[in-house]
């Protein structure tokens, strides 16, 4: 048998499967989440995260020049506050433990791109994303303190500003506040697309915000929903988001696609913790090969269309996983 065409040519050795090779991940592409907490010489592994640490400020200054040296280029800080109230204060405190972190990250490494996740659950009492009343979150009441906290971080040195909140209209009000107080160039990546999902529960527990009363339905998104997610996504575009992210992005796969080829804007993924969770599980059982099946995680990401993927194995990747 004469066969013109051999697929199994470009498949023959390493050498030649890495000049065919048509998706690469770059570190430069990835941003590693920090969790920053109240308290001194605090550096405490995170039980329901493997190998992802409680960050006291103070600590701060070898994790960053951890993630220099390894030539990661942006991180996403969570912070965990000394207090909660019903109108989550502690958010939008200039003094507040987020705002605190960016001040001094920037101290240590200003070149260093900081992300904040924006978001009122881990400041309220209650734990959901926005202010409730008579048992109903309001949403522009609480657009109004997102933005308010939005604009804290901006103050106090952040490069891009993410709300994770899935209120309505928040995009809009961050872009108009930022640029009213002169922070034009502060960027905005949303969690545009943010499923209520059952791989986000690890992450509840490291935040230690879940709801104390019913659940985040009526804000984040249904599974089920696929065209939704492209409205929601156009909505954020059309507020003047600069990128665009997919939460969670293992099971959405085909949500980043479609976002990537209707959007002329960068598109992030977030690998979420349950993702994350389910490979180091595995591997610790020896079922599989931990770096084999994150690269492959990562890059079911990449090709479906995500620009930047936030990952909890973005140091792993930086070291080859040795």
């Amino acid at each position: 048998m004469k066969l013109i065409h051999r697929g199994r040519r470009l498949r023959v050795n390493n050498g030649v499967r890495e000049l065919a090779k048509e998706t690469i991940i770059s570190i430069k592409n990835l941003i590693y989440p920090l969790f920053i907490v109240e308290g001194e010489n605090v550096k405490s592994e995170i039980p329901s995260l493997q190998g992802q640490y409680h960050l006291s400020v103070d600590m701060l200054k070898d994790e960053i020049e951890e993630i220099k040296d390894l030539g990661i280029p942006a991180v996403i800080l969570y912070g965990l506050p000394e207090y909660n109230d019903q109108l989550a204060t502690s958010a939008y405190d200039e003094n507040g433990i987020v705002q605190k972190a960016i001040r001094k990250i920037k101290e240590i490494n200003e070149s260093l791109v900081v992300i904040t996740d924006v978001c009122l659950c881990q400041y309220t009492e209650h734990g959901h994303c926005g202010i409730i009343e008579d048992g109903q979150i309001l949403n522009d009441l609480s657009v109004k303190l997102i933005s308010k906290t939005a604009l804290s971080h901006a103050k106090a040195g952040a490069d891009i500003v993410a709300p994770s909140d899935m209120m309505d209209g928040r995009v809009k009000a961050i872009r108009e506040i930022l640029d009213e107080e002169d922070f034009e160039y502060t960027s905005i990546m949303p969690f545009s697309v943010k499923y209520a999902s059952g791989f986000s529960g690890q992450f509840r527990i490291v935040e230690d915000y879940s709801p104390s009363s019913g659940d985040r339905k009526s804000y984040q998104m249904d599974p089920a929903n696929s065209n939704e997610a492209i409205k929601e996504a156009e909505l954020d575009y059309q507020e003047g988001a600069d990128i665009l992210l997919v939460s969670p992005a293992l099971s959405y796969l085909d949500i980043i696609y479609k976002l990537k080829q209707k959007f002329n804007c960068p598109i992030a993924a977030y690998n979420v913790s349950g993702e994350y969770m389910m490979i180091k599980a595995a591997a610790e059982k020896g079922l599989i090969d931990e770096q084999t099946a994150a690269m492959e995680m990562l890059l079911s990401m990449k090709r479906a269309g995500a620009d930047l993927i936030v990952t909890y194995f973005a140091k792993d990747m930086a070291r080859g996983f040795n």
